[in-house]
């Protein structure tokens, strides 16, 4: 890989005279300038929708200790959230038994669009490092963003201001993280700088990250660069990423308008394979705009666009070899009506609509999926009723989606076709105050969702022909895929009184035509033939089956010492998560789930200081598919210490996290690469970090 060292420096040294800026503005304002502190900027549209759904959220210094080099690895303790895990650089999360384009990922509550979902291989263009905060939507919501049954992931930054941080007299505010890391050898580096007055504000930001091969608990073979050897290192898992973001926004008596351009460039290994690197680049440019209308039909509205210009290339040996394009157009369009009042309740709503246009490409030897185009419009809207005893919340999609085949006069083997799918989805979800039922469990809350969902099938469930590299197999395509549909049922219970707190929810999904990719028994080379002979590939073939998923998860927080103020007291987090899924045409296990999870984490805080040690523990995965390895079950120890100070107007938080105490051998059973690659590609072993995050 290129290296590009000087990044980091750059990077570190705007921070640092971004910093020294800063302070000195303030103190030759002689004014108290405010501290960078958390920004709301939630997308759940509906105020207190939030109760009505399981859902949970990260950011500050939570999230900082949580974040890993990937958005899949940084989720991956939630309770029904796995990994991907394609090695350190490339991971989407997992949630409950579904990934890839089962699982929407959003940037600020619009389109993120990529190509991360295609092939495990394929990291999300969007550094955890940047993120401000991480909501994970689930129950009727969801359906305001697409139709999936398992959640959505909404990464939140500032990088257009939706509210004013300063007064008139304007103001400056900026937050620097620095970062190194033993495992990896990992330099990280973030700069962030807003400012503004009351009618216009202006958010920039840069970051970097660059690794070399991370550590491992065994030694493990490494051919790269034609020299074979024996490390305790992942072969071919350096890293080296860096981007920024420049954004505005102009504040008027009753609304907003601001638009932002971002980049984000990264070169890593892929682990499969030693001599193969991907060099990826995207540029995002938005547009979002926010009016309190203030009418009884229309009391406010909401309008974000989006476009996005996406290309990476895999490198063999140093050679270009497929370079995989997309670019993405994105507008979504929300209006908010008024609070009505009901004989049961005060009623409240959201209703929009949605218009996607994306176009991909896959040009090279190992392109496995044709040029396409995808048009989508959708309408959606909820409803929630708050009533004495709890709320209800009733949301509703339709859309309409049409996916074109443009083949490929390169690559005979890609048809020319086109398909049209209308699916919709309809959820009701209700949380029901248990103190209704008698004063004895006024801390006890009831919730339960309800769903009918419809996916359309995606472009390379459709077309796909061809050799994939990644996951070591010749994928095929159903052009005759028919909606994917699922009817879904979640019941859970809360606890809390004071810092102790309980949740449970149980869930069942059941799919009556799941779309699964499936071994055929056959081979192929990777010309498309299908004569004997070495380097022939196993045919898999995406195939409509009826499904089943179901599961439990459960969390909650025991107050040991201390009271009710969270600076002084030590606490006991549990969580503990397990899904089944089973392909019921013939009975066996869907591939790749996530075995049965518990864990524990005690946290310390005594005013400035802070401590956290924890352990989770994953039970063996037997419960796999004919032919797939099984893993073992294993414990991963984690620690973290963290200690908070000011100079002057500055915030200063310094903290040390151990991942992996142990260094213990482990396999994750959610990765494609246990079973293309077995033994290849471990988590991660041992790694101190050491960081600083300074805000003003």
């Amino acid at each position: 890989m290129k290296p590009k060292s000087s990044f980091l420096f750059t990077t570190t040294s705007f921070a640092a005279a971004a910093l020294c800026c800063g302070t000195a503005f303030a103190q030759a304002d002689g004014a108290a300038t405010p501290s960078l502190g958390e920004v709301i900027v939630t997308d759940t549209p509906v105020s207190n929708a939030s109760v009505v759904l399981p859902a949970q959220q990260y950011s500050g210094t939570g999230l900082l200790l949580r974040s890993k080099s990937t958005l899949g690895e940084t989720l991956s303790a939630t309770p029904g959230v796995a990994s991907t895990y394609f090695g350190p650089n490339a991971s989407r999360p997992a949630i409950r038994g579904l990934d890839g384009d089962r699982v929407r990922i959003l940037n600020n509550g619009g389109s993120s669009a990529d190509v991360s979902a295609l092939s495990y291989d394929h990291a999300v263009p969007i550094d955890p490092i940047t993120v401000e905060r991480i909501e994970l939507l689930r129950g009727p919501a969801t359906l305001l963003y697409g139709g999936q049954t398992s959640g959505v992931v909404n990464l939140i930054t500032n990088r257009i201001p939706r509210e004013a941080l300063f007064d008139a007299k304007g103001g400056v505010a900026g937050k620097l993280d620095l970062g190194y890391a033993t495992g990896s050898r990992e330099r990280s580096g973030a700069a962030l700088v807003e400012t503004g007055t009351d009618r216009f504000g202006l958010h920039v930001d840069a970051y970097g990250r660059k690794s070399s091969d991370v550590n491992a608990p065994i030694e493990l073979e490494c051919g790269r660069g034609g020299l074979p050897s024996l490390r305790r290192r992942i072969c071919n898992s350096a890293n080296e990423t860096y981007g920024g973001a420049v954004g505005g926004t102009a504040f008027f008596d009753r609304g907003y308008v601001g638009a932002s351009v971002d980049t984000y460039r990264s070169t890593y290994g892929t682990v499969a394979e030693d001599d193969v690197d991907i060099r990826m680049r995207q540029n995002r440019y938005a547009l979002e705009s926010g009016w309190r209308i203030g009418t009884r039909a229309v009391e406010s509205i909401k309008v974000l666009a989006s476009h996005t210009d996406y290309t990476h290339t895999e490198f063999e040996a140093g050679d270009p070899a497929t370079t995989f394009a997309k670019r993405a157009n994105d507008l979504r369009v929300e209006a908010r009506h008024a609070r009505i009042g009901t004989g049961f309740g005060a009623l409240s709503g959201l209703y929009g609509v949605h218009f996607g246009n994306t176009r991909f490409s896959a040009i090279g030897e190992e392109a496995f999926a044709p040029a396409s185009r995808t048009a989508e419009q959708a309408l959606f809207g909820l409803e929630e009723l708050a009533t004495s005893w709890g709320k209800l919340a009733l949301s509703g999609r339709i859309e309409n989606s049409r996916i074109e085949s443009f083949g490929s006069a390169q690559t005979p083997r890609f048809e020319v076709a086109s398909r049209d799918f209308h699916p919709y989805s309809i959820a009701l979800g209700g949380l029901w105050n248990a103190a209704k039922l008698t004063p004895a469990l006024q801390d006890w809350q009831l919730t339960a969702n309800v769903a009918h969902v419809e996916r359309a099938p995606r472009d390379y469930e459709l077309y796909a022909n061809g050799p994939h590299a990644a996951t070591g197999t010749y994928e095929i395509g159903n052009a005759g895929l028919s909606k994917e549909r699922s009817n879904n049922f979640e019941a859970g219970t809360k606890w809390q009184r004071g810092a102790n707190r309980f949740a449970l929810n149980a869930y069942y999904n059941r799919y009556t035509s799941y779309i699964a990719q499936l071994a055929t028994g056959a081979q192929r080379n990777p010309d498309g033939s299908s004569d004997a002979g070495a380097g022939n590939l196993p045919v898999f073939v995406y195939t409509q089956v009826p499904a089943r998923f179901y599961g439990l998860e459960a969390g909650g927080n025991v107050r040991l010492a201390g009271g009710r103020q969270v600076t002084d007291a030590l606490d006991l987090e549990l969580r503990a998560d397990s899904v089944r899924a089973t392909n019921l045409q013939t009975g066996e296990p869907l591939p790749r789930i996530a075995p049965w999870r518990a864990g524990s984490t005690l946290v310390w805080r005594e005013g400035a200081y802070g401590a956290r040690f924890g352990v989770d523990y994953f039970g063996r995965q037997d419960r796999v598919p004919a032919g797939d390895v099984p893993t073992a079950g294993y414990a991963l120890f984690n620690a973290s210490l963290d200690w908070r100070m000011k100079a002057g107007p500055t915030n200063l938080l310094w903290y040390a996290r151990i991942d992996n105490i142990g260094n213990r051998l482990a396999y994750s059973a959610t990765s494609i690469l246990t079973q293309t690659a077995p033994g290849r590609a471990p988590l991660p072993g041992r790694s101190l970090k050491i960081g600083l995050r300074a805000s003003f």
